[in-house]
């Protein structure tokens, strides 16, 4: 997750959000059920906290879908925006 997360900072690509997240979770999941379990945790603490801080409730719930997602073990290249550059 880790690595998805710095490589978003780094990439700083509008309309990227959504991809990071199913990709972070997915290489969570890729470890076992501690990685997708530890992947849950995270990601619904973050979220948690960015609609505590008022963070819109329907964006939340679209980056939990990416989430939830990427944790099922589908294809995170289908949040992948157009023109986000291949070493992402």
């Amino acid at each position: 997750m880790w690595t998805a997360y710095t490589d978003m900072k780094e990439a700083n690509y509008i309309g990227a959000d959504k991809y990071f997240h199913a990709r972070g979770n997915y290489d969570a999941a890729q470890r076992g059920p501690g990685g997708a379990w530890a992947a849950e945790v995270i990601s619904d603490a973050r979220e948690g906290l960015q609609q505590l801080f008022g963070h819109g409730h329907e964006d939340s719930e679209a980056d939990q879908e990416a989430n939830r997602s990427g944790r099922r073990g589908e294809d995170p290249n289908q949040y992948r925006p157009e023109g986000l550059p291949d070493k992402y």
